[in-house]
């Protein structure tokens, strides 16, 4: 009976320890893919039509000349033109400097005046103008 009693215990414990080993990758993986509650506030209330408040860019060493990760959209007038440099006013008035490149996806050369909305780097290039 005590030589039942240890080969149940010993397939019970092996079963437990094959679970568990198998689980752990999986485990492993869902914790890479879950966000803070921070982020998930922030998700949330940008659902509900609150904009987050962006910080500032950190003040870059150089500036990009190339498309790259998206850091935020702006959206405004543009209030000067100097080659490749736009400076566009944002709707709440602050005023944003991107450069526009061969990278960069337009429809047409914009002007003082116009309307635009831009996807930039951290570094001011504009990936996209509209």
């Amino acid at each position: 009976m005590k030589n039942a009693n240890k080969k149940i215990l010993l397939v019970l414990v092996s079963t437990v320890a094959i679970v568990a080993l198998a689980m752990t990758p999986a485990l492993a993986k869902d914790s890479k893919n879950k966000t803070s509650s921070h982020s998930t506030a922030k998700a949330a209330a940008e659902a509900a039509g609150y904009a987050p408040e962006q910080g500032d860019a950190p003040k870059a060493s150089h500036h990009d000349s190339v498309p790259g990760p998206a850091w935020k959209t702006v959206g405004g007038t543009v209030k000067k033109v100097q080659g490749d440099i736009y400076t566009v006013e944002d709707y709440d008035g602050n005023q944003v400097t991107l450069r526009v490149g061969q990278g960069t996806k337009h429809i047409h050369k914009k002007k003082v005046g116009d309307t635009v909305r831009a996807e930039i780097t951290r570094g001011g290039f504009a990936n996209s103008v509209q």
